[in-house]
């Protein structure tokens, strides 16, 4: 797999200065002994004050080289606000390795989930047109091929008030995310008036769709039906490793976040 090379902008934010400046020396530390990926420098910015309720901060500049695998756990252990991706201009992915990978990424946010809340939240959708369920081959063979889409099933747990509600919201809250629905199925079961169960659906979508899905959802199965190789541009390759890096923040940053809420 060819190796990838990337800066990483790490924030720190923090109504203690000492605190800041403790972290930062402990993230460098860090850093700087990483396995994971080749850590080729780092670079810790000067301590700024703002006006703000977490008023000192400052951004940590790591540029890193190594594999897509290693890099997508970087991500998940920095939780860098941007990732800038500076080669290579583009990669390929067998599909079998993805799915491990994907796989990895879903039980890490899985623990994140459940120590700090979901990821997943939308407006009322009751105005968002139900989408359309099902595609022919011409369809899906077009969407592959022409618009580099992925053909993928996943089985997500979901609750919600009955069986009903539940299905219709994650129609179109899938629909938002940005994919389209080749095949749904939901089996479960109410309980105390609420439904839970799990749901199978079969998706088409682009890579950064693919990856956000997993990184809001943590599925218990992934599969990656087709293509076997998945071409990636540097672009795509920046936002899906910056997007993860933003759900890692923002879950990590929850309890940091209550605790100034209550002391206001």
């Amino acid at each position: 797999m060819d190796k990838i090379e990337a800066i990483f902008y790490i924030e720190g934010l923090s109504n203690d200065k000492k605190a800041l400046e403790s972290a930062v020396e402990n993230i460098v530390k860090e850093l700087k002994n990483e396995k994971l990926v080749e850590v080729l420098d780092v670079n810790p910015a000067e301590i700024i004050e703002d006006e703000g309720v977490l008023k000192y901060s400052t951004v940590i500049e790591a540029r890193v080289r190594g594999n897509f695998e290693n890099m997508v756990n970087a991500v998940l252990k920095y939780g860098p606000a941007l990732v800038e991706v500076l080669a290579p201009g583009r990669l390929e992915l067998d599909s079998k390795d993805l799915m491990k990978i994907l796989g990895d990424v879903s039980l890490i946010m899985g623990k994140l989930m459940n120590k700090f809340g979901s990821l997943a939240a939308y407006p009322d959708l009751s105005e968002v047109p139900e989408p359309r369920v099902g595609y022919s081959r011409e369809e899906i063979e077009s969407l592959i091929l022409d618009d580099r889409h992925i053909r993928y099933r996943l089985v997500i747990e979901v609750s919600g008030k009955d069986r009903v509600s539940v299905e219709e919201t994650m129609k179109k809250a899938l629909s938002l995310e940005g994919c389209l629905i080749n095949v749904m199925a939901l089996e479960g079961s109410e309980e105390d008036g609420e439904f839970k169960g799990l749901l199978a659906v079969e998706l088409l979508s682009n890579f950064e769709t693919l990856f956000q899905l997993v990184g809001k959802y943590a599925p218990i199965a992934i599969s990656i039906l087709e293509p076997e190789i998945i071409d990636v541009t540097a672009g795509e390759l920046q936002n899906t490793l910056t997007d993860l890096g933003g759900f890692v923040n923002e879950l990590t940053g929850r309890p940091v976040k209550k605790a100034l809420m209550s002391n206001q």
